[in-house]
């Protein structure tokens, strides 16, 4: 595939946008070098090392890459699609991914079935989670959105239903999550385990049940449920984490917006979900 890149910034050489602001990877970028895949959009050949001026385009040529995922085409719900990524909603009771090679009956089994041969997920979500999904197109764009992950420039928001009146409206969550050894799939709040910051807002109470609005800084395994969990609220119908029953068989947690500077187009984008749980007032 190949893509044009607009140089907003005077003197920026391809190197360093390359290695610094996209911060690719030395394998990466080597195999950009040797394919001589980044022209001036003219055609143009350009030295890696001298500074461009503010306003040239460049065209950046990706080799074909392809996923292992095995298409599978059923129904897919795409709430935002541009060259370099796809925000896709995902049901509860539906895997983002297959847990091993040649699995089908996943989101990216659908994602590929309609966008492939590429596609990869900059997140997870977990199963009995519904909502949005980011998903890179291309290589280069998987690494950007990987690195803007980890440095907390995607925001992700959330809203859950929980039992019990909660005492303080708003606060954060700093606890490490790690395995219960004593339970194969559970995670719990450990001394030892990874550094996770959840924070939360009660945004509609009812009765002995709240919904509550939560981002994340960091992204482990479970950690909205051990969270929710640990402060003494329990997600509706989260049973592995002693939550009430519901009325179906996923519990009530939804990955309601994606927000984020688009890397490649400079602009902002701020996504809901509109496609709203049954349980949402």
């Amino acid at each position: 595939m190949e893509f044009t890149f607009m140089i907003e910034e005077e003197g920026l050489p391809v190197e360093t946008l390359l290695k610094d602001r996209w911060r690719l990877g030395r394998k990466l970028v080597h195999e950009l070098r040797m394919q001589d895949a980044v022209k001036a959009s003219d055609g143009g050949r350009l030295r890696w090392n001298e500074p461009l001026p503010a306003g040239l385009a460049l065209s950046i040529r990706l080799s074909d890459a392809q996923s292992d995922y095995i298409p599978n085409s059923r129904e897919l719900d795409v709430v935002h699609e541009d060259p370099h990524c796809l925000i896709v909603h995902k049901p509860a009771a539906l895997a983002v991914h297959p847990n091993g090679p040649g699995g089908t009956g996943t989101l990216m089994n659908r994602v590929i079935a309609r966008f492939g041969p590429y596609a990869e997920h900059v997140h997870r979500l977990d199963m009995g989670t519904s909502g949005l999904v980011l998903i890179a197109r291309h290589p280069v764009a998987k690494a950007v959105f990987d690195r803007m992950l980890e440095e907390k420039a995607i925001r992700r928001t959330y809203v859950a239903e929980t039992a019990g009146a909660f005492k303080k409206r708003s606060g954060t969550v700093s606890a490490p999550i790690g395995r219960d050894r004593h339970h194969a799939t559970r995670r719990r709040v450990s001394p030892s385990g990874q550094h996770a910051v959840t924070h939360y807002e009660v945004i509609r109470e009812r009765g002995d049940r709240a919904i509550v609005k939560l981002e994340l800084d960091t992204g482990r395994t479970h950690q909205i449920r051990v969270h929710l969990a640990h402060l003494g609220h329990p997600i509706i119908g989260d049973k592995l984490y002693g939550g009430l029953p519901s009325d179906g068989e996923s519990y009530r947690l939804h990955a309601a917006r994606l927000s984020f500077i688009h890397p490649f187009t400079g602009k902002l984008l701020d996504i809901g979900d509109p496609v709203r749980p049954e349980w949402l007032p």
